[in-house]
């Protein structure tokens, strides 16, 4: 079984990001980057589905600038049998352009299985997944946390607003990966060394213009700070009042 797994590149979730003077990009100066972690438990599986099945093959492959070449290290680490680095200037802001570049390195694998997280922690819409299944005219199972492969199909549990839904789907078929799939792994030591070593093989990602174009970023408001309402039976009128009028979660 061949398996492709595509990951991305995105800041690390404690990182203080900062907008760039033009307004429309983010600062990379001293941004921590880090893999995907949706993307992680969607690498994970392909790995356990290959520890399963002997001789398949995972690859792993992302798009992006040249620091995007450090998640690949990590997902060698892991295990990937191969690893793709799809090159472009910058990130492609526009999913459907991602999911074009990633679906010609797909057509070039005729992987029998795609998998991706749900969504990129920094964009998070949700998009490449379902549209990279369409461009491909495969079957796509979104947010699912469990997983099973039987003979040339597979079955799918995805989290749905109202609980869980069970799919079934022939292969080969695109999944997107929610929290709870699994639980990836730690590289090892040796893992690691070997991949500090490896040349990273490099396509031009030749990534099309896109529809969608930044206008401007403009940072959330900042935080104000709590408030002392009382305590104890006395200060439940009050807290409900300010849940009602300025929270207004009540």
């Amino acid at each position: 079984m061949k398996i492709l797994v595509c990951i991305k590149q995105v800041p690390d979730t404690e990182a203080l990001l900062r907008i760039a003077a033009d307004q429309i990009t983010i600062s990379v100066a001293g941004v921590k980057f880090i893999l995907n972690p949706y993307d992680e438990y969607a690498l994970e599986e392909a790995l356990r589905i290959k520890e399963a099945n002997p001789g398949s093959l995972v690859r792993a492959v992302t798009l992006g600038p040249a620091r995007c070449a450090e998640v690949l290290r990590n997902a060698a680490a892991m295990g990937a049998d191969e690893v793709l680095h799809l090159s472009a200037d910058e990130p492609a802001l526009d999913g459907l352009a991602a999911a074009r570049a990633l679906s010609r390195a797909a057509a070039s694998f005729s992987p029998d299985l795609i998998l991706l997280g749900k969504e990129s922690i920094d964009d998070g819409n949700m998009q490449v997944g379902p549209m990279l299944a369409e461009l491909l005219g495969l079957p796509c199972l979104t947010v699912v946390t469990r997983l099973t492969l039987a003979g040339a199909s597979l079955s799918a549990e995805c989290e749905r607003d109202d609980g869980t839904a069970l799919f079934e789907a022939p292969l080969p078929a695109v999944v997107t990966c929610q929290k709870g799939l699994n639980e990836p792994r730690y590289p090892s030591i040796r893992g690691k060394m070997a991949a500090m070593e490896m040349a990273i093989p490099e396509e031009p990602a030749a990534l099309e213009a896109g529809r969608i174009r930044i206008a401007r970023l403009i940072p959330p408001p900042a935080r104000a700070g709590g408030r002392n309402v009382g305590e104890g039976a006395a200060a439940v009128p009050e807290l409900i009042r300010l849940l009602h009028t300025e929270a207004r979660v009540i």
